[in-house]
């Protein structure tokens, strides 16, 4: 099942603390009917052929119950950009460190809080499971380990 806007609001940790699911910091402009959209941390440019990895400007904590796949947001990929790798598992949290690759031939930038990548939740039936991996509690842009 993949969430509403409804009930991404529901789940968010509210200024009570009561949500369980954290997007910080939130913009109700990034809100979309099922998904999130995720903003630049920074200024990037994106040279044509090249992989090039740039950060979310939010910090983003899963419960075990959600997991959330990324996908580039159609405008940016209309200017031939592909996002390369796209899933959030169930506990993660940081800022997600984005793959983009520029197919087009000239060199496009990004700023500072261009929406450029769509988050949509997905419920994770049985979660127990929860990430403890390598990239937990990253901040900015990191490189493969």
């Amino acid at each position: 099942m993949i969430l509403s806007s409804s009930e991404i609001a529901r789940r968010l940790r509210g200024c009570e603390g009561e949500g369980d699911l954290v997007i910080e910091p939130y913009s109700e402009e990034c809100q979309q009917p099922a998904s999130y959209d995720l903003r630049v941390g920074g200024d990037f440019v994106l040279p044509p052929g090249i992989c090039t990895l740039v950060s979310t400007l939010e910090r983003v904590e899963l419960p075990s119950d959600l997991a959330a796949t990324l996908r580039c947001r159609s405008s940016f990929g209309r200017r031939g950009i592909v996002l390369t790798a796209g899933f959030v598992d169930p506990g993660f949290r940081g800022q997600l460190t984005l793959c983009l690759v520029n197919m087009g031939a000239e060199h496009l930038t990004l700023r500072k809080n261009d929406r450029v990548v769509q988050m949509i939740f997905h419920q994770v039936t049985d979660g127990r499971s929860m990430y403890c991996g390598r990239y937990q509690d990253s901040t900015g842009v990191i490189q493969a380990r």
